[in-house]
């Protein structure tokens, strides 16, 4: 058998005839980190598997309905956690709301990117000069200014 190097814990493991491409030894904490990037994957790349996911969750909610309530109770620390943070969005969404024209009960933007079209400026060889690492390739773009 082959000593495998495990992606999650660093440790060395027998690796399983069966699994050709193993990353992850048998623990359980490396085998939870496993499904979780696996999940997180599925979820960027498949339609039907974010539907279904979401479906699945809304069919919980409605079989469980006192369980965010029952969670307040068991944890209070992380209520009154909650609460505070939410008065720094709240006072974060009124302070964007003077200096530009925002919904007022909008609280947080997912993405207010709009515009892709960069233009590259060229691309150059970082040259370390003091320490000893390797020449970074980078690639310079203009990042245009919308205003409104």
């Amino acid at each position: 058998m082959e000593h495998i190097l495990c992606v999650y814990c660093g440790d060395f493991f027998d690796s399983s005839p069966r699994h050709k491409n193993q990353t992850a030894c048998k623990k359980v904490t490396c085998q939870r980190a496993k499904k979780a990037g696996w999940q997180r994957h599925k979820m960027k790349t498949d339609a039907d598997y974010r539907f279904n996911q979401k479906l699945s969750q809304r069919q919980w909610i409605e079989a469980n309905p006192a369980y965010w309530e029952q969670y307040r109770k068991r944890n209070p620390v992380k209520v009154e956690r909650n609460r505070i943070l939410q008065v720094v969005r709240n006072r974060r969404a009124r302070s964007l709301q003077r200096d530009e024209k925002v919904d007022p009960l909008l609280i947080a933007k997912m993405d207010t990117s709009e515009s892709d079209n960069f233009e590259v400026l060229g691309q150059f060889w970082m040259v370390p000069v003091i320490a000893k690492m390797a020449a970074l390739k980078v690639n310079l773009l203009k990042i245009p200014v919308h205003y409104p």
